[in-house]
């Protein structure tokens, strides 16, 4: 463990200023999406491109290939969360999955995973292709829920994050391993804070139909 904290030291030293640019952006992306701010796909999409070249250059082939992705779902997050209401006066209200839904979604990331891993295996030479496929798909179809306002995204986070710091700490990449604690840490205050939220705009919604 000693040696891991020296070498996101030694990382952080190193590290160029356009690096610590796409982690503070990317810190900012999450507090905002807290907020439900909607300057946070602003933040998603400055982020990404700078971390884009990054996972390339350490053979995490589906990771690069993911941030292309968070390019363009980060302008699908901003059009969403403004104009993604059936009433177009008001914002995207979060909203909840249920057991079906979610059904949907972890069987369609295994099956996913396991697609891309095996494809992976015997048609490159990607590092980890079943963690990296893993981690790739829930970060696809999370990032969906999080521009459609879906509560449960922030649960999804704490899984594939957590996959995501053992991946990183593997390829050395120490100080996105840590960036991906951070958002651990985050997502737990996303769920408290949406939660919250959710409860106040579903005990608001009577009392508006009742005036």
């Amino acid at each position: 463990m000693a040696e891991i904290f020296e070498k996101i030291l030694q990382a952080w030293q190193a590290q160029s200023n356009w690096e610590v640019i796409a982690v503070i952006l990317g810190v900012a992306y999450l507090v905002l999406a807290i907020r439900q701010n909607n300057w946070c796909w602003y933040a998603a999409f400055a982020s990404t491109a700078i971390f884009s070249w990054l996972f390339w250059d350490v053979s995490l082939l589906m990771e690069s290939a993911l941030n292309v992705y968070y390019l363009v779902m980060a302008v699908y997050g901003w059009w969403a969360w403004k104009h993604g209401n059936a009433d177009a006066t008001q914002d995207l209200p979060i909203q909840t999955w249920g057991l079906k839904q979610h059904s949907v979604v972890i069987a369609s990331v295994l099956s996913l995973t396991f697609l891309s891993g095996w494809l992976l295996t015997e048609n490159t030479g990607a590092v980890m292709p079943y963690l990296d496929s893993f981690t790739t798909w829930g970060s696809v179809i999370t990032t969906y829920m999080v521009a459609r306002k879906v509560l449960e995204n922030w649960l999804y986070w704490q899984v594939f994050n957590s996959c995501a710091i053992v991946l990183y700490i593997d390829r050395e990449l120490y100080l996105v391993a840590l960036l991906m604690a951070v958002y651990l840490v985050l997502a737990m205050v996303g769920w408290l804070r949406w939660r919250s939220d959710y409860k106040q705009q579903n005990s608001a919604e009577p009392a508006c139909a009742a005036a």
